[in-house]
């Protein structure tokens, strides 16, 4: 999914069809190993296979990098997840190609029924990853860890993130919260198909873990498609869209800043509080998503920017003038 640097500050479009068929087929984040017995460093798997693109970011960022021989479709972070074979993803995964790598775990999503059977069937151990709320990450990363043996490298990791979050919290607390919508499609060119972030979900929590009072709180799901009207009658202070990193151009950036001028009324476009992200780590339960939370609260709260506040944001200041 993404590079390590791969922000860059936008202005305004949509993810693509993919990244809202992704967001709508999976939950985010409990991980529920097949075997709960407790697994030692001898019996580590030493050929993993993840279908996930936040998990083999866990798996690389926990020192276990030698032992994956597989990624998804969709793998690109870190760069090194890049080299390895590629075996499908969440609806297309690659069965036979999967059995000639002859892994000894293959992460799998829950919803992967039948994948999950036919894995069974060749007694190939899985590790059956779901998805939930942002502080399922850091559970993840833990029962991970112990399931390939890096259970001290998968401890630090996730101390670090509750840290580094736990910091953010802290630096935005007290402060007015902007009423935001995060939004994560449309159509491009127009205010059709929106589709946001709902009460529900490491979006969400993001989003309140930063400062935000998401407009869409009260609707208990992931993903809620909303429309120009919703989003009139809900008023938000700040509006920001994330996208895939390396899909945006300035020429694109600039044509679909002006789509929201059809809207002059709602208070973020008035106030020029429209961003738009091109930064896997906002769409990734991973690793990065302290960072990814203090990206946030850096556009939420200008005045409280963490000391790397990314130039990014100085940058579409200047684009906007």
């Amino acid at each position: 999914m993404s590079r390590q640097s791969s922000s860059s500050v936008l202005s305004l479009g949509s993810w693509g069809t993919g990244c809202v068929l992704a967001l709508s087929l999976v939950s985010v984040l409990r991980a529920v190993p097949q075997d709960p017995r407790p697994k030692t460093q001898d019996s580590a798997p030493s050929r993993i296979i993840s279908l996930i693109p936040a998990v083999t970011e866990m798996l690389f960022a926990i020192g276990a990098g030698p032992q994956v021989v597989g990624v998804s479709s969709y793998d690109t972070y870190p760069p090194e997840a890049s080299t390895r074979p590629k075996v499908g993803a969440l609806v297309d995964p690659d069965f036979e190609r999967i059995l000639t790598l002859k892994p000894d775990l293959v992460v799998v999503y829950g919803t992967q029924a039948d994948l999950i059977t036919r894995l069974g069937r060749v007694n190939i151990p899985i590790f059956n990853y779901q998805h939930a709320g942002l502080a399922d990450i850091t559970t993840t990363i833990r029962t991970l860890g112990a399931r390939v043996g890096r259970a001290n490298e998968a401890n630090s990791l996730a101390a670090t993130i509750e840290r580094d979050l736990e910091a953010t919290r802290r630096r935005v607390a007290g402060r007015p919260r902007p009423k935001t919508v995060l939004l994560f499609g449309r159509e491009p060119g127009s205010l059709r198909s929106l589709y946001a972030s709902g009460g529900y979900g490491f979006m969400h929590d993001m989003l309140e873990n930063a400062g935000g009072a998401d407009i869409f709180a009260d609707l208990k799901k992931q993903s809620v498609q909303t429309s120009a009207e919703m989003l009139l009658s809900r008023s938000p202070d700040v509006i920001i869209e994330v996208h895939p990193a390396g899909e945006w151009t300035p020429a694109r950036i600039a044509a679909e800043r002006q789509v929201w001028k059809g809207l002059p009324s709602l208070p973020a476009v008035k106030t020029d509080r429209v961003y738009i992200l091109a930064d896997d780590r906002l769409n990734t339960p991973g690793p990065r998503v302290a960072a990814a939370v203090r990206l946030l609260a850096d556009i939420l709260h200008p005045i409280a920017r963490s000391r790397d506040a990314l130039p990014l944001l100085d940058r579409q200041i200047a684009h906007r003038r």
